[in-house]
């Protein structure tokens, strides 16, 4: 029988039940049917109490489905004591549907079912402009790198710091390999897919989910998988189980939730966007620790989070930050895995399955690689969705592809200028009016944490119907109980964290501040909001460069405030002052994407201090801007932080912009691979090792720039003011320090450099010297405490002979032997010499080298040696309180 006839049978049979009984009984059915649960669920008491025999018909079939409101009207009435008209219902069931099939589906059986009707729902996707698409076409490949666990003693011991697993393409191989067993034998329970916004992290998931449906994924291992949008979830009216959850998102309600539940152990939940969650500390939070308890979403989804909650279930769960603290009292053993998004292969591929035309793919791609900048920001596949987007409007309407765009705002920006230029003509200044009130409910649903929007919301801002919000606002249809639910949300969550940003610009200035205040109180909110409001916040200093400003009027019509740029800028100068001295890092990316390293947060200190705030300085890339705001950060300090190849572009544009007297320490950072050259042809590589030409030899022996090479070269621009840096524990290659050696030669203001523990090898300590030997370098102190290389120490102590600048140096901490002293001492009194402090504190020295460098101290007195056994009375370092 097809569904919508069984469903008219059953309300048949269940109203000519309940017309054969007396209000008496009537009355006494609806109270035991408030204790006939099913599968942990009951109809609420309040829809119950005055209900008549038709609205009971009505309530039993929404809520349990067809067939099983049967079973629980049958058992129900035996249990009022009417069991003449249970047995007649009963008998007229048979009749009618025959015998019930899925009720009496085992859980082996109904995994078949179940897995077709995941792969009928998930089997499509859609994109942001609502057309819908086959899953297995747009699906690109993204990197995903596992997390390597860190030594507690890392920072100490680099040298012993395990080699960081490389990314791999997320195909089935390394889906697979997410929840693979350790060396220990262990399997993960938990697994984080970390990565800024739009990397691609929820594509990935559904991917996970379809791919397990059709069977190739976690074969033998997992009986059911359930994909559990949190955002979507949390904003879910009343409250729910466990049990609610699954049973929505199985084909029908009478799925065996209790047989299934029993073996957690095979059950996979995946769920998206963990970081929406409200932090812990009210009863609404609560986890959850019954799968039949009916609690608030949050509740069930911390439940299943911390574990207490089905411990042996597995979890994959997707955030925008690395492991963020609110998370970590709640992940138990989590193993992570960081989303990368498209490598530059992935990226043309993208081109092409978007275009499905081949000259228009070839093009695109071409236009877009020769842009160095715009091609980087693809790797999110978010951002090249729509760099692909209104690439595909301009060649439509033969428009030439010359615009660039350097930041995720500029696309952002472009996008929607080019989608409202493509919409009909409409009056510009009730557009203008629409997208100010569109962007003020972006602004209270990213305030007030809201992802959905409901008629009255859209009604109260006038936007119903409006050109806005058919561009940019999708429609969503949801069952209700009575009547269908329409809710509005944006196009994707990252537009509504935009247009929030934007609200701000488009503010009037006569207009009354808006209820959730002004520019204000969206920076100097609590930490943790503004850890949820990154994105709004990096789009709003985006929006806020000259360029970005006039393009906000020039195609919204709209008048900007200078006020808020004012506010912004005030903002970022008063953080040197309230902001800890020690930083963490752990990014959002985003975003666009970072890969930090997680250490133990402290606390309150605050998440993605400061190199998030160097992403937002980087968005406006107004070099003016960025050099008045870092004068209130006279010290920056980036700590264990995993420097991808993006944070250190966006570092090194704000280096270069920085102003004079800036100091930058990096410590016990890492910093990304350098990216790999193409493969040579063949006939190239055996013409290289048979001795080819000179010029191809000369070729293959050209050394790769090393990671740091865009900070390097952003320390010689003739307008960076960066005077001090300091590479503490950074494990620095050999690449680097040819890299550095450069810089040293020709940075206009660099007069002081720190290398502390980086292992540095011979060969690179030799390189370094040879740039602070150089005649232009304006290093006046080196401080270089390298444990280990004892004769390397030569190179830098052959310096103090001819560099012009060098006044003080640090070898604190070093091995110094007795010849070295000797050369030492040598080079010291070399006419050329202009060192006038020397620092050896830490340093362990016979008796024959204390005699010498005493005897150094009377030959030149205006040389100030430091140690412990040449000065009884050593001076104490700056900072320290004698009184103690």
């Amino acid at each position: 029988m097809e569904p919508g006839a069984a469903s008219g049978a059953a309300r048949e049979l269940l109203l000519a039940a309940l017309e054969d009984l007396s209000q008496q009984q009537l009355k006494r059915f609806r109270h035991k049917l408030r204790d006939a649960p099913l599968d942990g669920r009951s109809i609420p008491w309040g829809r119950l109490e005055n209900a008549n025999a038709v609205d009971l018909a009505e309530e039993l079939i929404n809520f349990y489905g067809p067939e099983p409101a049967l079973d629980v009207a049958r058992k129900t009435l035996k249990r009022a004591d009417v069991r003449d008209v249970a047995a007649r219902l009963k008998e007229q069931r048979l009749q009618r549907l025959g015998p019930s099939s899925s009720a009496l589906l085992s859980v082996s059986e109904y995994k078949k079912k179940y897995r077709e009707h995941v792969l009928r729902q998930h089997a499509k996707v859609k994109e942001r402009n609502a057309r819908s698409v086959k899953i297995t076409k747009r699906f690109t490949k993204l990197l995903i790198a596992p997390e390597s666990a860190v030594p507690e003693h890392a920072a100490q011991e680099p040298a012993e710091e395990p080699e960081r697993e490389r990314a791999r393409r997320s195909d089935t191989h390394t889906f697979n390999r997410l929840f693979r067993r350790d060396e220990e034998g262990q399997r993960p329970l938990t697994v984080v897919l970390q990565g800024p916004a739009g990397i691609g992290k929820t594509m990935a998931a559904k991917k996970i989910l379809y791919d397990w449906a059709a069977g190739k994924l976690y074969h033998g291992q997992v009986d059911f998988a359930f994909f559990m949008p949190c955002r979507e979830l949390l904003e879910r009216p009343g409250t729910c189980s466990l049990a609610d959850l699954i049973l929505d998102q199985c084909p029908d309600r009478s799925a065996p939730v209790r047989q299934m539940l029993a073996q957690s152990e095979r059950l996979l939940f995946i769920l998206d966007g963990v970081d929406e969650l409200p932090a812990l500390g009210s009863a609404e939070t609560a986890p959850c620790i019954d799968p039949f308890e009916v609690a608030s979403a949050a509740g069930v989804l911390g439940g299943l989070l911390s574990k207490v909650l089905l411990p042996e279930a597995r979890l994959l769960v997707t955030t925008r930050g690395a492991a963020p603290g609110k998370l970590q009292g709640r992940l138990c053993s989590p193993q992570c895995a960081e989303v990368r998004g498209f490598s530059d292969k992935d990226k043309k591929k993208y081109f092409y399955k978007f275009f499905q035309d081949e000259w228009r793919a070839e093009r695109a791609y071409r236009f877009v690689k020769e842009n160095e900048t715009l091609f980087s920001l693809c790797f999110v596949p978010f951002v090249c969705w729509i760099v692909c987007t209104v690439l595909r409007q301009q060649l439509e309407l033969g428009q030439d592809l010359s615009r660039t765009s350097k930041t995720t705002t500029s696309v952002y920006l472009l996008f929607i200028s080019s989608v409202l230029r493509s919409a009909p003509a409409a009056d510009g200044r009730r557009v203008q009016d629409e997208l100010r009130k569109l962007s003020r409910l972006a602004r209270e649903g990213v305030l007030r944490r809201r992802a959905q929007f409901s008629e009255k919301d859209l009604e109260r801002l006038e936007l119903r119907g409006s050109k806005v919000q058919t561009l940019f606002l999708s429609r969503k249809e949801l069952p209700g109980v009575l009547e269908t639910e329409v809710t509005y949300q944006f196009m994707d969550q990252s537009f509504q964290e935009f247009f929030a940003a934007l609200s701000y610009l488009l503010e009037d200035e006569g207009a009354p501040r808006a209820p959730l205040g002004g520019v204000g109180a969206l920076l100097r909110g609590d930490a943790e909001l503004r850890c949820h409001l990154a994105l709004t916040i990096r789009f709003l200093f985006g929006l806020l460069s000259a360029e970005r400003m006039q393009d906000i009027e020039c195609h919204f019509g709209c008048a900007v405030s200078e006020r808020v740029k004012q506010d912004v800028l005030r903002w970022v100068q008063d953080q040197g002052q309230d902001c800890p001295r020690r930083v963490t890092e752990g990014t959002e990316k985003t975003q666009v994407l970072q890969g930090a390293e997680e250490p133990e947060e402290e606390e309150g200190e605050e998440l993605n201090y400061p190199l998030e705030l160097l992403y937002c300085l980087y968005e406006t890339q107004e070099d003016a801007f960025v050099c008045q705001a870092l004068r209130g950060l006279p010290e920056l300090v980036l700590e264990r932080v995993h420097l991808s190849r993006m944070d250190l572009a966006v570092l090194s544009y704000c280096i270069r912009c920085c102003p004079a007297g800036q100091a930058l320490r990096l410590v016990s950072c890492r910093l990304a691979a350098a990216q790999e050259k193409k493969k040579k042809s063949l006939m190239k590589r055996l013409q290289g090792s048979l001795g080819g030409s000179s010029s191809s030899q000369a070729t293959i022996r050209k050394p790769l720039g090393s990671p740091l090479r865009p900070l390097c070269e952003a320390m010689m621009d003739q307008q960076c003011g960066l005077n001090s840096l300091t590479l503490s524990h950074c494990k620095l290659p050999d690449l680097v320090c040819r890299d550095l050696s450069e810089a040293l030669r020709e940075a206009p203001a660099l007069t002081e450099l720190g290398l502390v523990c980086n292992s540095l090898s011979e060969a690179g300590l030799r390189v370094l010297s040879e740039g602070l030997a150089w005649p232009q370098c304006r290093v006046q102190t080196l401080r270089v405490q390298q444990p280990g290389l004892q004769e390397a120490l030569q190179y830098v102590v052959g310096v103090l002979q001819h560099s012009p600048a060098l006044t003080t140096l640090d070898l604190s901490g070093c091995q110094l032997s007795g010849p070295m002293v000797t050369y030492l001492c040598a080079a010291l009194q070399y006419p050329g010499c202009r060192l006038q402090t020397l620092s050896l504190t830490s340093v362990d020295l016979s008796e024959q080298s204390l005699q010498a460098l005493r005897a150094l101290g009377t030959a030149k007195p205006g040389l100030v040696i430091t140690h412990p056994m040449l000065d009884s009375h050593p001076e104490p370092p700056k900072g320290f309180n004698s009184t103690l």
